[in-house]
């Protein structure tokens, strides 16, 4: 059975997988987007949080985060995609999971 953490960590890393894929005339204004919204997670979230802590946040949904990518880069609409910009910055916010080393989840 898959959890879902199981499902959102695989739209997380589809999310990296579009990042890396974007054309380079692009990326600055993504990288910038995935950056204010990891700072989000932070506030969000604090320094000390699970996976599952995570997962219930995006499961609230990510509107949140093309409001925010709207407002970081209003002349960029490519950058406010949040199946791009919200997954990359959740995988990236995940790995200061403190239940999260190596790629999988470990023991809280």
């Amino acid at each position: 059975m898959t959890t879902d953490f199981e499902i959102a960590l695989g739209q997380w890393r589809e999310g990296e997988r579009r990042m890396a894929g974007a054309p380079p005339e692009q990326r600055r204004a993504l990288e910038l987007v995935v950056s204010r919204i990891e700072a989000e997670l932070r506030r969000r979230l604090g320094g000390t949080f699970t996976t599952d802590e995570l997962t219930e946040l995006y499961a609230e949904g990510t509107d949140w985060c093309t409001d925010l990518a709207a407002a970081v880069a209003p002349d960029a609409p490519w950058a406010w995609d949040a199946r791009t910009v919200a997954d990359a910055a959740f995988l990236r916010y995940l790995r200061d999971a403190r239940d999260f080393a190596g790629g999988r989840r470990t023991e809280a």
